[in-house]
C-alpha cells in the first residue's frame, strides 16, 4: 500500500517501523542478488530506464511478502513492503524498493546524489499465522494486529530496538492500527510472523 497501516488489505502495500531470526534460509549470492535488484530498481526508476528482470534462481522466484527499508547516511529513508505473497520475491523486492524510494508519504522522493549513497536492508517474510498473546516472542516474532478495516504491523525487530517488553510490543502495534492499547485483549486478531532480515552491510 501506500495506504495507512490501518486501512491494509489482503496483499496491499504498507509502510513500516523498521526483524531478524537465527534462521539463514537465502544463500550470499541470494542476499546479494536481491539487494543489487533492489539498488537497480530505484536508479533505473531515476534515470528513466526499463529494469532488466532476467532469468533468477527458482528459490528467489517463490511467492513471498517482503519488505525494503532505505537508510541514507544513517538515517530511516523511506520503508515500504508486503505483508502477504502477492508475486515472487524477485519482483517484489524491485516493486517495493522503487516504491521506498518514491511512494513513502513520509518521506520527499529519493534523489539521484542520495542514491549512490543508500543503504538497504530487506526483510523476507514468513507466512502469517494466528497466535494467541501469550505466544508472541519478542525478537523473533513480527506483529500484525487487526480488527474489522483497522490493521497494523510492526517488525521483529521494533521492540528490540525500543526496549519493549511483549506487552507493550502488542500495545503499540494496536496504535499503529488506530486501535485502543489495549484491543489485543479483547477481539482483534493477533497474527505473527518471522522475517529473515540482511542489508548491504551484511554482504559487503
Amino acid at each position: 500500500m501506500s495506504l495507512s497501516p490501518d486501512q491494509q488489505a489482503s496483499g496491499s502495500r504498507t509502510t513500516c517501523g523498521t526483524g531478524d531470526t537465527d534462521e539463514s534460509e537465502f544463500s550470499r549470492e541470494e542476499r546479494k542478488l536481491l539487494l543489487r535488484l533492489a539498488h537497480d530498481a530505484i536508479v533505473t526508476s531515476l534515470e528513466h530506464r526499463e529494469l532488466s528482470l532476467s532469468p533468477v534462481p527458482p528459490h528467489l522466484n517463490e511467492s513471498r511478502g517482503a519488505f525494503t527499508t532505505l537508510y541514507f547516511r544513517g538515517e530511516l529513508r523511506g520503508c515500504v513492503g508486503h505483508v502477504y505473497p502477492i508475486d515472487s520475491l524477485y519482483r517484489t523486492v524491485a516493486e517495493t524498493a522503487r516504491a521506498a524510494a518514491f511512494e513513502d508519504t513520509r518521506f520527499s522522493p529519493i534523489t539521484r546524489d542520495e542514491a549512490a549513497e543508500l543503504q538497504i536492508s530487506l526483510s523476507v517474510l514468513s507466512p502469517l499465522r494466528t497466535v494467541e498473546p501469550q505466544q508472541v516472542e519478542v525478537g523473533r516474532h513480527g506483529l500484525l494486529v487487526s480488527l474489522h478495516q483497522h490493521r497494523g504491523l510492526l517488525l521483529p525487530q521494533v521492540p528490540i530496538e525500543h526496549g519493549w517488553d511483549r506487552i507493550t510490543f502488542l500495545e503499540q502495534t494496536c496504535r499503529k492500527a488506530g486501535l485502543p492499547p489495549d484491543a489485543w485483549q479483547t477481539d482483534a486478531r493477533i497474527e505473527v510472523f518471522t522475517a529473515e532480515v540482511f542489508g548491504d552491510r551484511d554482504v559487503g
